[in-house]
Order: C-alpha cells, then structure tokens, then sequence
C-alpha cells in the first residue's frame, strides 16, 4: 500500500504510483536471473590496515599498502583471463595517485585521495550512486579531481566507492536495504577521518542512490555539510528527520531525468519500496544550490554552475549565489 492517499495528488500521479508498486510487485515474485555484478572479477581478500594518521610518512606508507593490494589484484585478474581489468589496476597502481585503501572483490571498493591530505584544511568526501564500481571508476574519479581543483588550495577530495552500489536498473535502488549496509562504514571512515585531522572542515558529496547512503548515515556523522545531487529521496519525510548538525544542501539539474521519479514508499509484502520525499521540495527544508540545465552525470562536469556551486559550499564560501536562481 502507499504511506498517504493525498486527495491532492492529480490522478495521472496516483495511477503512476499504483502501476510502480504493481511493477515491483511482479519483479518481487519472478527469481532474478544473472544476480551477478558485471564487475565481478576475483582478486584477493585485502590486507589490515594501520589506523590513518595524516602526517605525510604515515600516507604514504598507507598509499603504498593501496598500491600493492591493486597490484595483488592485477595479478589475480590476470590469472583469471580478464586482461582488460587487469590492465585498468596497473592503472590505478601508478604511484603518483593515492589509494587509503582497496578491495577488489565484488565489483570492487576503493578510497583514493584527490589532493594533498596532510596540508588539506578543506576535504570533501564523495560517496557515488549506483552502478559506480571498478569498471566504472572512471567516472568517479574525474569528478573528483575536478572538484579537488574548484575548491582550490589547501583541499582534498576523497572518492569513497566504500560499499557495492546496485544497479541503476534493480530492485535494489528503489530501496534502503543497500545503503543501511554501506552506513557503518561510512561512519567509521568519517571518524578516522576526524580523528586525523582535527580541526579539518569535512562535508559529504552524495549523489544519486549515495543521497541514500549520507542519509541514512546522517546522524552518526560529525561534518559540516551534506550535499545531496540529483537525489530521487533518502528515505526521510524532511530534513528534521535526519537528526544532524550538518548544513544540508540539495540541488537537481533542470535536465536530470531523476525529476520524474515517483516521490513516495510503498509497502510490499515483501520490502518497502521507494525513497520518499523529493530533496529538493520547500517541505523537505534543504538549503537548495542553482545546479544549471545539467543532467543525472553532470553535477561535477567542468566549468558547470553545479560544480562551482558545490565547490563553494563544502569549502565553506557559499553566498546568496548560491541559491537557485541567482
């Protein structure tokens, strides 16, 4: 059943929710065939890690450990025939770049710092949305290195693909079930994080199905700001709902097909599906940021209003040109 039957929701609305909730409930009853991830590639279990202290001997001693658990996982991909994988770790092994960790299994997690860490006053965490995996990583990585370098001196993003991300097409995304399992290693990254560098100002970056991730994860979180990009819900009525001291920010691209998205839950025998509220409503109550005529992919393109926009806020020079429409 739907949460509210609101008696002012147009009808062509109320006929799309209905028609959504008869869809899952199909996909629901018919066995799911080829479960498993297209990046799915063997590599080897990851090796223990010290506690993260941000001098720079102590980084680069965890960025040489990143670095050979790739190489450890080129070789297995390797191995295993997938030379194309194995390839794109050699890549990523390049010393220059700087992985806090890797974990190749399951379509893969990686956190690798954008910028210099230890001199950083400014650090913003991006936490990606779905279908973001090693095969995929690409992406991440070059919105990450095109905020490090709006944000300027002194900063440093960080790329957490810290959980499996469902698939844009699945069941998965239109629930919480995948997030509520990345939430505690979101929080636990955030507070080593802390730890390391007292004094920092550190804001999250979600976008997409990682909205669901930063929401669910909110009221563990000791940041300054979450943004929210192209957000279909994160599984709360309003920001209240969140239970945070954080500044939360939302914004959505006038040509992001997200906007079309049914905004409401629905219970299923078996799972709740959908994720609420619209981030960007005046009911939902978060600061809204002009993110430009962008699409879903185009939050962190260059030279966009999005990625200015959000460039100001988490380095903490966000003004009224900010807002939308300004």
């Amino acid at each position: 059943m739907i949460d509210v039957i609101d008696p002012g929701v147009p009808l062509g609305r109320r006929l799309l929710r209905c028609l959504l909730a008869a869809l899952v409930s199909v996909a629901l009853a018919v066995p799911l065939t080829g479960a498993a991830r297209p990046g799915a590639v063997p590599a080897p279990n990851p090796a223990h890690l010290s506690l993260l202290r941000s001098t720079p001997a102590a980084l680069a001693e965890r960025y040489a450990a990143g670095r050979a658990g790739i190489l450890a996982a080129e070789r297995m991909a390797a191995d295993h025939g997938d030379q194309w994988r194995a390839a794109m770790l050699r890549a990523m092994a390049d010393p220059a770049r700087q992985f806090l960790s890797f974990d190749g299994r399951d379509g893969g997690r990686a956190v690798e710092v954008f910028g210099d860490l230890s001199a950083a006053e400014r650090i913003a965490v991006l936490v990606p949305g779905s279908d973001i995996n090693l095969d995929k990583y690409g992406l991440l990585r070059g919105g990450s290195i095109r905020l490090q370098q709006a944000m300027g001196g002194r900063s440093a993003v960080i790329a957490w693909l810290g959980y499996p991300t469902p698939r844009t097409v699945s069941l998965a995304v239109l629930t919480t079930a995948r997030a509520d399992e990345a939430v505690p290693g979101l929080r636990g990254f955030v507070r080593e994080l802390s730890a390391a560098k007292p004094g920092a100002r550190i804001s999250l970056v979600c976008h997409s199905y990682g909205t669901v991730v930063c929401g669910r994860a909110a009221s563990g979180l000791d940041v300054t700001d979450i943004v929210l990009c192209g957000s279909a819900g994160i599984g709360v009525s309003d920001v209240s709902a969140l239970h945070t001291r954080a500044a939360v920010w939302a914004g959505r691209g006038s040509g992001d097909w997200i906007s079309r998205v049914p905004h409401t839950r629905l219970h299923l025998p078996f799972a709740t599906v959908g994720l609420g509220a619209d981030p960007v409503s005046p009911r939902f109550g978060a600061r809204i940021f002009a993110a430009g005529g962008g699409g879903h992919s185009d939050y962190l393109k260059a030279d966009s209003p999005s990625l200015e926009n959000i460039a100001r806020i988490v380095s903490g020079r966000a003004t009224a040109e900010v807002a939308r429409g300004a």
